[in-house]
């Protein structure tokens, strides 16, 4: 959508993309910088009328930076992990003409405007619901809609990756698989799509927010500390996931539910790595 301010064209696109729970955790980066785990994950996509980020981007010769707005209240864009989906997006760009608005955006132009952001999430942010993995999913996705990026959706997710681990999970609905990849550049750990969301209609997640107030230790936080500290994680990643991963892949596929709630659980158990006195936290 493009429309006029102060005579200058602005140029917008709008996006919504899901949050996932992950059936099959990752709990540990083998690369911090490029966001690579130490074993492959599945997660199931949820409603995305329930739990979903929704972001709008703007572009215009008008703006004199990039700025980015969350759930209304203004944030900082300098992180790495932003500069690195902005970035890559960036590196994708073709060129767009809207030739009812007379607007012609080259591709060497993309580079000189800047994007505002404006996302918001209809669930608690940072609580442990995966909301960086639905605000880095649409974020990407919508920025390569606005930019006129044609890449296809294993391409897009690996670039979420690079902001949130988990958000290349929420490039697909359904059921989906974060293949880890084996190379250091991490251009093959990206999202594969496992099943659509028509699969298993009879299976129904139940999300009860106990508490909608900021966790007190991050995922990332929480990851790196086990990585450090824990003797069993290499184990853990290299030993028990893989064949935990294909128990699951034959679970979703035969809608086996007492397989997929025990490895769930089992899954889960293993990622549980610190008791605070409030709760016990675990991804």
């Amino acid at each position: 959508m493009a429309s006029e301010v102060e005579g200058q064209w602005v140029l917008m696109a709008t996006g919504r993309s899901p949050t996932n729970i992950a059936v099959i955790k990752y709990w540990g980066k083998r690369d911090e910088a490029l966001i690579l785990p130490v074993n492959d994950s599945i997660s199931v996509t949820l409603d995305p009328d329930h739990l979903s980020a929704t972001t709008t981007l703007a572009v215009s010769p008008s703006f004199a930076s990039d700025r980015m707005w969350l759930n209304g209240k203004e944030i900082s864009l300098s992180g790495g992990r932003f500069q690195s989906c902005l970035r890559e997006i960036r590196r994708r760009d073709r060129d767009f003409e809207d030739e009812k608005k007379g607007i012609k955006i080259k591709k060497e132009d993309w580079e000189k405007l800047h994007v505002h952001i404006a996302s918001y999430n209809n669930f608690p942010t940072a609580a442990g619901l995966a909301s960086s993995a639905a605000g880095f999913a649409c974020l990407v996705f919508t920025l390569g809609k606005l930019m006129n990026v044609k890449e296809d959706y294993g391409e897009l997710s690996s670039i979420a990756r690079q902001g949130s681990g988990s958000a290349c999970r929420s490039i697909y609905c359904g059921f989906v698989k974060w293949c880890m990849g084996k190379k250091d550049d991490g251009s093959d750990s990206i999202a594969v799509q496992l099943a659509d969301e028509a699969h298993w209609k009879d299976l129904v997640i139940i999300i009860a927010v106990v508490s909608s107030k900021e966790k007190e230790t991050s995922s990332t936080s929480g990851m790196r500390d086990s990585v450090e500290t824990s003797p069993l994680l290499q184990y853990r990643a290299q030993t028990v996931e893989p064949s935990r991963v294909l128990k699951m892949e034959e679970a979703i596929k035969n809608h086996d539910f007492e397989s997929f709630a025990k490895l769930t659980c089992e899954s889960v158990s293993c990622c549980m790595f610190r008791y605070e006195p409030s709760h016990l936290l675990y991804e």
